[in-house]
């Protein structure tokens, strides 16, 4: 590993949505520098001014908290934005180019294409590498390669890939205008804030020997610890896209998915805890986890067992939490009732009812919206495959039964499966079109306690109408 104080650090940029890819690389750094005491550093890469957005900026933190990556935390520094160090950036590619690592390259896009047409080459071809220009407007600086040669990047996951000189391109780390290029900012930073360790997706791996021969330019004794964790793909097996996939953060909150169950299963992606365990507590997976158990091959983002997780979380929460981090979702405009129609009474009834049966927090309201709307939403198919012949009798005479019944959930039960039987029906035939009739659906929470909680009036009007559509 490495002597030097722990320090990691994760560096989004700030140009969309947080992706589920970042939001793992958060928790592999974050509970790196937790383990050994150190130190989380949050960089915004911020230096690409035609795509940042503030609100993307606030998104960026509001997601790391989310994941309990909270910047209240001691051991959590930030966050630095990458503009401000533009100087520093400059200054040290200059300093390469009075030291000759570095040399001014006046080539366009379409000089180097021509000069490759017809030989099979791709890329720069080194055509201003001893050319001795000086810097002029228009004019790139280009990293010299070291010829020949070859870098060995020590990678926890990976292990010791080696890269030839011959098949690096003299990057670029200042462009035209003088700007510097994200290559040499990211150094430039590292180094400055002593990052001992980078974290990070595979996709950077390419990177890391251009990296390193930046750390030794610039005088670095020795590298990070690189690691670079595997892909997340899609069951396709193809990179996760934000076209393609639903990958942003934010749209799991907002269809209530619970921090707690994303934390757990973005740690379990290329990562397995002992025990043959999936779900397992924040506190284990600090005992347990360590980079190099990471493996490198691409981990499936499987939506279905996350939302299967998520199921776990939401089913083990003491009841009362329960009822507090479904109240968001049971509130206009996410919920199909006006505010005086919801009675937070009647949901801490139902509550126990319902948190058996969702998988995510967006799924609430459906369970309990017969309880606070004047009719049901009737679901037409539900309707149709349940209000069949025989239906006006049954409902006549559940009807009839339930005006004088006790108003308790068993003796509801007991009841409805007596006049089922008398129609040769099992309780479970019988029930269908009296849960249609109440609550629009043929699936929801169970009906008897339901019925309990609506009340004899509001039960018995619901029979009725029904009734009196058929």
């Amino acid at each position: 590993m490495t002597d030097r104080p722990l320090r990691v650090r994760f560096a989004p940029s700030p140009t969309g949505y947080f992706h589920v890819g970042s939001g793992r690389s958060a928790l592999f750094n974050w509970v790196l520098a937790k383990q050994g005491g150190g130190t989380f550093i949050l960089r915004i890469e911020d230096t690409d001014a035609a795509r940042n957005q503030p609100e993307w900026i606030a998104g960026i933190l509001d997601a790391l908290d989310w994941l309990g990556v909270s910047s209240d935390d001691p051991q959590f520094e930030g966050p630095y934005y990458q503009s401000a160090y533009a100087e520093q950036h400059r200054t040290a590619a200059l300093g390469l180019f009075e030291q000759r690592s570095a040399y001014y390259c006046d080539c366009t896009r379409a000089d180097i294409e021509a000069r490759n047409r017809g030989t099979g080459r791709q890329g720069y071809d080194r055509f201003c590498r001893d050319r001795a220009l000086g810097p002029a407007e228009g004019r790139a600086l280009r990293f010299r390669v070291p010829l020949p040669g070859t870098t060995t990047v020590v990678d926890l996951i990976r292990g010791a890939p080696t890269f030839d000189h011959d098949a690096i391109e003299d990057f670029v780390i200042l462009r035209g205008d003088g700007s510097p290029m994200f290559l040499l900012a990211n150094v430039v930073d590292d180094m400055s804030m002593r990052v001992s360790h980078v974290v990070r997706g595979e996709e950077h791996l390419s990177n890391a020997p251009k990296q390193q021969l930046l750390w030794s330019a610039l005088g670095a004794t020795e590298p990070p610890v690189w690691a670079h964790v595997p892909l997340l793909v899609n069951e396709k097996r193809q990179k996760l896209s934000k076209r393609r996939d639903k990958v942003a953060l934010e749209q799991y909150r907002e269809e209530g998915y619970v921090s707690a169950a994303m934390v757990n299963y973005l740690m379990t992606l290329g990562w397995s805890p002992s025990g043959d365990r999936e779900i397992i507590p924040w506190e284990d997976v600090l005992a347990e986890f360590r980079l190099e158990d990471v493996v490198a091959s691409p981990a499936f983002f499987d939506v279905k067992k996350l939302t299967a997780f998520n199921g776990e979380y939401l089913r083990a929460m003491p009841v009362e939490d329960f009822v507090v981090a479904a109240d968001p979702w049971l509130q206009p405009p996410r919920a199909p009732w006006a505010p005086e129609q919801y009675e937070p009474k009647v949901f801490e009834l139902m509550a126990p009812l319902v948190q058996t049966r969702v998988t995510t927090l967006a799924e609430v309201p459906d369970y309990v919206d017969f309880l606070f709307l004047d009719h049901p939403r009737i679901d037409e198919g539900a309707w149709t495959r349940t209000m069949k012949e025989g239906a006006t009798d049954l409902l006549t005479e559940v009807i009839a039964a339930y005006e004088s019944a006790e108003w308790e959930a068993e003796v509801l039960k007991a009841t409805l499966d007596g006049v089922g039987q008398a129609h040769g029906l099992k309780l479970s035939r019988a029930q269908a079109p009296v849960r249609v009739a109440i609550t629009g659906r043929t699936v929801g929470p169970p009906l008897f306690e339901s019925l309990e909680v609506l009340g004899r009036e509001r039960t018995l009007e619901r029979l009725r109408a029904a009734l009196e559509r058929l």
